[in-house]
């Protein structure tokens, strides 16, 4: 333990819960009642009148403003109930837009959102692939993986349910009577376990449309926007030489721009030929004669598509939209288990693949060379995807390979590699890493019977799985207990490549190639090494040991860290990047609130032609409006142009252009500070608050 809490960190919580009647004839008038978007942590959320089940810990907001569930055994929901005035009850509405990823438990509750009266409820049961009123047989097939916005409306004596404003479903419903209504989200049973996402839930008593002519919540949010939900989802395999492309409108579409194509630039720029057309449709089929791509589409080819919204009555039209993806599978195999590059692979292990488009036998070579699995022919062909090679041995680097057949030809597989228990391995960085700074130094773990090690490295693949100790790509012997690598300072942004090979008394094992990809930017701080350890322990990088507040002060108001371990921001919902990010509290009732870290490295802010500084941080709009500024050396301060950073929600770049830190030697840069209010003129009326900051960094 470091001190005694200063204050509670709420789960910020985007999503809206709305109470409010509409007039007769006019559009209802959709208010937050929580307008400083926090769910409590307690059962109480004001005057007894609204009640959470559980606790909220098991949501947290994504960096998108979404509300993620993931809850696993527990019967966590939220619970609103009003006392007031059951009357309300006879005509009310929730809306969602939600997506269930998985779920598994009981025939009921995994999901849930619905409407009480008294004793009696309706709710919607959730799943992955289907809607259910529960109670009922009433079900409505569905991919609910993807957003969808549901709306459940009381009308007097019926339930009906719309999904993307088509009724799906329409039941009685005879309300008790009892003076109380209310309704619930999140998961109901605590034999279940779930994943899901809301976009947003609400809540409205309107008193003057029929079920068919309220206006949704989601058309009156004022903002055009460009489509969403787009079918095949972002990212997938579509196992067809065909598709039919499906998206869900923006809110002021009249017509839509369509692009597809195989290129992703041709696709964003709208180049080439990538436009189809505009249509009033939000579908359309590819890969048919007298369609677009009336070829087919071609397996193991990527295929990306944008729609654009328009509306030729707004000026502001198109709204260009995202560009999403979809990927026909190969005709050779893939997705391997073990994947490419495993270590530490079980010698008992069961081996598995996907099968290629159309495959229908797949033939297995395995072994401890890489030309001798690349030259392998004549294996046995098998009609399942999985194998079991029998005990492997410990300490050794294996390659596999799988053949597909399609009945018409032969599919030549790519090679893959992986390492059994005690075989050379964790690399640093790891294999696959991104943005690694371009001062790192290389390191690995030995061979449990290795007697020493040879080492490779270079910025092209093949020459590095290639190389001989006669190519340039070889850097040297390393002895036993000698497992690291200073390469000197890297290239920016560039990819790199390695490789270690065991030696033994009788033989040199070839390593695994592994790679890693340098930043386009040098890292200030993103809080990833801090640790909570206390001292006196030599291991201790306790955050607040580094980051220097105003604990102990009458002057600084700043608390950096947390309390209790983890002392580090942990939260999915107060973290930018990684797994951890600054938690940081300011009390400026006659203070101002500061928090200090010494540089080692990065010192020369001019390095590699950086100009800028950039940092990510978050507020809450509870907390007191004040100034947020970044002081160099000490002395020269920048002040963020909103005077109220502190209340900006959700994650927000901040970028300041170096050349703003008047006098300051940028080639010698000794501290930089992170403050609330205005440095050396504290204020009597200052207020308290909690931010979180991440990810600094220097940019071009």
């Amino acid at each position: 333990m470091r001190r005694t809490t200063i204050c509670p960190i709420p789960i910020a919580l985007v999503l809206g819960v709305l109470l409010v009647s509409a007039a007769q004839g006019a559009d209802p008038t959709w208010e937050y009642i929580y307008e400083a978007d926090i769910l409590p942590d307690d059962t109480s959320l004001g005057d007894n009148a609204w009640q959470l089940v559980g606790d909220s810990k098991f949501a947290e907001i994504t960096d998108q403003g979404e509300l993620h569930i993931d809850d696993v055994g527990e019967n966590h929901c939220f619970f609103l109930y009003n006392v007031a005035d059951a009357a309300l009850m006879q005509q009310a509405t929730i809306e969602a837009r939600v997506k269930v990823l998985s779920q598994s438990g009981s025939a009921d509750f995994e999901v849930l959102v619905g409407i009480q009266d008294g004793s009696n409820s309706k709710w919607l049961d959730l799943f992955p692939d289907h809607i259910l009123l529960n109670n009922t047989s009433s079900t409505y097939d569905i991919d609910m993986t993807e957003y969808h916005i549901l709306r459940m409306v009381r009308d007097t004596d019926d339930i009906r349910i719309y999904v993307d404003d088509e009724e799906v479903i329409s039941e009685p419903h005879v309300g008790a009577g009892e003076s109380w209504i209310g309704f619930i989200f999140g998961a109901g049973c605590t034999a279940c376990t779930s994943e899901q996402y809301w976009d947003y839930l609400v809540f409205t008593t309107e008193g003057g449309f029929s079920p068919e002519e309220l206006p949704s919540y989601a058309s009156m949010l004022g903002e055009p926007g460009p489509a969403y939900g787009p079918k095949p989802a972002d990212g997938s395999l579509h196992p067809n030489t065909w598709a039919s492309l499906t998206w869900r409108a923006g809110p002021f579409a009249v017509s839509h721009d369509v692009y597809v194509g195989e290129n992703f630039d041709d696709v964003n720029d709208g180049t080439g030929e990538a436009f189809i057309g505009n249509q009033a449709n939000t579908s359309l089929v590819i890969g048919f004669p007298g369609f677009p791509v009336p070829d087919g589409l071609v397996p193991g080819t990527t295929y990306y598509w944008r729609v654009d919204e328009v509306n030729d009555a707004d000026p502001n039209s198109p709204w260009k939209g995202n560009v999403w993806s979809f990927s026909i599978p190969p005709k050779t195999a893939y997705n391997p288990n073990p994947a490419d590059g495993a270590e530490f692979v079980d010698p008992n292990a069961t081996f598995s693949w996907t099968g290629g488009y159309g495959a229908k036998l797949h033939t297995v070579y395995i072994g401890a060379g890489f030309d001798e699995v690349n030259d392998a022919v004549g294996g046995a062909p098998q009609g399942i995807t999985t194998y079991s090679p029998g005990p492997l041995e410990l300490e050794k680097v294996y390659y596999w390979r799988i053949d597909e057949s399609d009945g018409l030809e032969t599919h030549k597989g790519d090679i893959w590699s992986f390492t059994t228990p005690g075989a050379v391995g964790n690399p640093q960085p790891a294999n696959g890493a991104v943005d690694v700074q371009i001062i790192a130094k290389l390191s690995w773990t030995p061979a449990d019977n290795a007697a020493s090690h040879e080492l490779y490295f270079g910025t092209d693949r093949d020459a590095v799985n290639s190389a001989t100790t006669a190519s340039p790509e070889y850097i040297g012997p390393r002895a036993l207990g000698s497992e690291s690598y200073d390469p000197g300072k890297l290239a920016w942004n560039s990819a790199y490549y390695w490789r270690v090979d065991e030696v033994y008394a009788t033989e040199t094992i070839k390593g695994l190639v592994w790679s890693f990809e340098t930043a386009d930017f040098i890292l200030v701080d993103d809080f990833e090494s801090y640790n909570d350890i206390d001292p006196p322990d030599e291991g201790s990088n306790r955050i607040f040991d580094v980051w220097i507040d105003g604990f102990g002060t009458t002057t600084n108001g700043a608390i950096v860290g947390n309390d209790l371990p983890p002392y580090a921001e942990t939260r999915r919902a107060g973290i930018h990047g990684g797994a951890q990010s600054m938690p940081y509290f300011y009390d400026n009732n006659n203070k101002t609130s500061e928090a200090t870290l010494t540089l080692v490295y990065p010192r020369d802010w001019t390095e590699e032609g950086v100009t800028k500084l950039s940092l990510w941080f978050r507020g809450a709009s509870a907390n007191a409006a004040d100034r947020m500024f970044v002081a160099l050396n000490g002395n020269t301060v920048v002040y963020h142009d909103d005077a109220s950073a502190t209340q900006k929600t959700g994650w927000n770049e901040w970028v300041i252009d170096l050349a703003a830190f008047a006098g300051v030697d940028l080639t010698n840069v000794n501290s930089i500070t992170i403050g609330i209010g205005t440095k050396g003129s504290p204020a009597a009326t200052g207020g308290t608050g909690t931010m979180y900051f991440d990810d600094i960094r220097l940019i071009r």
